[in-house]
């Protein structure tokens, strides 16, 4: 009995995912790269975690499948979600006043408001688009290469505003 806990306590103590961590049922058997925890003048407001079928670089996450699931500890507006996206999406880019309208629009449809446990889980698809669930249930498909790149590097982009999550996802040294 000692001997399989110790072999279960193995991954963590290697600062692998462990084995109890299931993808989420969106993801089949991708492989937990990193999470963290998004805070707001200390009160937490989602957890985070980068899923994966490879490892994913802080260089190359822009080639890689990849999902962000956030799991919100309180309750928000989905419109607020949406518009505190669009502002962090800007952060990598000016964003045309049209473009950001239709891509304000898409993840309005896509964000419903949320209370605590609530996930909502986006699956990057590299040069084409992004795939949102609501609690393990598909929402929308936005089929925009620029809009899917700006919209996952809020967490994992060099210009994201919270690099220290950034570098929690990634497990990197933060380049």
């Amino acid at each position: 009995m000692k001997r399989r806990a110790c072999l279960l306590a193995l991954p963590a103590l290697l600062g692998l995912p462990l084995l109890a961590t299931a993808s989420p049922a969106e993801l089949p058997q991708w492989l937990l790269q990193g999470q963290a925890q998004m805070r707001y003048f200390g009160l937490l407001i989602y957890d985070v975690r980068l899923w994966s079928p490879t490892k994913v670089g802080a260089q190359d996450w822009t080639t890689q499948d990849l999902a962000l699931e956030l799991q919100y500890a309180r309750s928000l507006s989905g419109k607020e979600i949406a518009k505190r996206s669009l502002a962090e999406m800007g952060r990598q880019g000016e964003i045309q006043a049209a473009k950001a309208k239709t891509w304000l629009a898409e993840m309005e449809a896509a964000f419903p408001d949320v209370k605590a446990g609530d996930r909502i889980t986006g699956r990057f698809e590299p040069g084409a688009a992004a795939q949102f669930f609501v609690n393990g249930q598909r929402s929308r498909r936005v089929a925009d290469a620029e809009f899917a790149r700006l919209f996952f590097g809020i967490w994992l982009s060099a210009q994201s505003s919270e690099p220290k999550l950034r570098q929690q996802l990634l497990q990197s040294d933060g380049r």
